[in-house]
């Protein structure tokens, strides 16, 4: 990474930092420093369990724990074990919790509205535009992708998610029992590959791959929730699929998809794939791909 490039992201922090008062122990007037503050907003009304806290806040445990510790012992949030598994922990506001971030909420549209008022209207759209970007970005950043047995809980919840999406999507709806891969196992090691990727925690895509003796691998279930998209993760599965494809020693990796995914089809022909004639019966596809590897 060249250092021009390091020293603006870092020109950037501060500029924010200060911009928006993290420097101080008193954010935005109240009597707690950003960090409980942030952690009071995002218990939000509903709730949270203390581990997606520190997904979603990417915190360790002992941290989170002095944190919640200290909103405790102002009366501002409960932690209780849940009845059904006492390992799990539930964070919710009390009355005094929910008017402090009603308050924080109050003064966090002040001072947004303060930045925007001190700039004209050519300038705020700028502004705007640059921040959805960086938020865009930044937010692409911090998902990981990691290698899981295809019958894990979070894999299973994005297989369900894509299924339900392509029962939506079909005109016939979508039953995966017709489907060449009906069983999610077939992915899994030493037949395949599956990947998931998640945000904050919480898994929002997967992908897997599929190898035959004798001919190349197919790419099956590839999938991003629709709250993920526009972050580039689907190409970035697609890239992680074929590197499994190219360690195993495959030449080129297929796939097949259907008319209905149109999206899907732009990803497939501007990452390289070419439309060849059919090479399977999937009851589902409607164009079928292949793509040269370089190893």
């Amino acid at each position: 990474m060249d250092a021009d490039s390091i020293a603006q992201v870092r020109r950037f922090n501060r500029t924010v930092g200060e911009r928006i008062g993290v420097l101080h122990d008193h954010f935005l007037g109240t009597d707690r420093p950003v960090g409980e503050a942030r952690l009071l907003w995002e218990v939000g009304e509903e709730g949270r369990d203390v581990r997606r806290l520190r997904d979603r806040l990417g915190l360790d445990s002992g941290y989170v724990s002095r944190l919640l510790r200290s909103l405790e012992r102002d009366g501002l949030v409960t932690v209780e074990p849940q009845r059904h598994d006492r390992r799990v922990r539930t964070v919710r506001l009390t009355a005094a919790g929910r008017k402090e971030r009603a308050l924080l909420d109050e003064r966090s549209d002040e001072l947004a509205e303060l930045i925007l008022t001190s700039l004209n209207e050519k300038q705020r759209a700028r502004l705007t535009a640059a921040m959805s970007e960086v938020d865009r970005l930044l937010t692409a950043g911090t998902v990981s992708v990691e290698e899981l047995d295809p019958r894990h809980p979070d894999s299973a919840a994005c297989l369900q998610a894509y299924f339900d999406e392509l029962g939506d999507r079909f005109e016939e709806g979508f039953d995966a029992s017709l489907s060449l891969v009906p069983d999610a196992g077939e992915l899994g090691p030493p037949h395949g590959v599956f990947v998931v990727a998640r945000l904050h925690g919480e898994p929002v895509g997967c992908g897997g791959i599929q190898f035959h003796e004798g001919e190349p691998p197919y790419i099956k279930r590839m999938w991003v929730a629709k709250s993920a998209r526009g972050l580039g993760l689907g190409r970035r599965l697609l890239a992680e699929l074929e590197d499994h494809a190219v360690r195993s020693g495959a030449r080129s990796v297929r796939l097949e998809t259907n008319r209905e995914l149109t999206e899907a089809i732009t990803l497939y022909r501007s990452a390289g794939y070419e439309e060849v004639p059919a090479f399977n019966d999937e009851h589902y596809a409607h164009h079928w791909f292949e793509k040269r590897l370089h190893g």
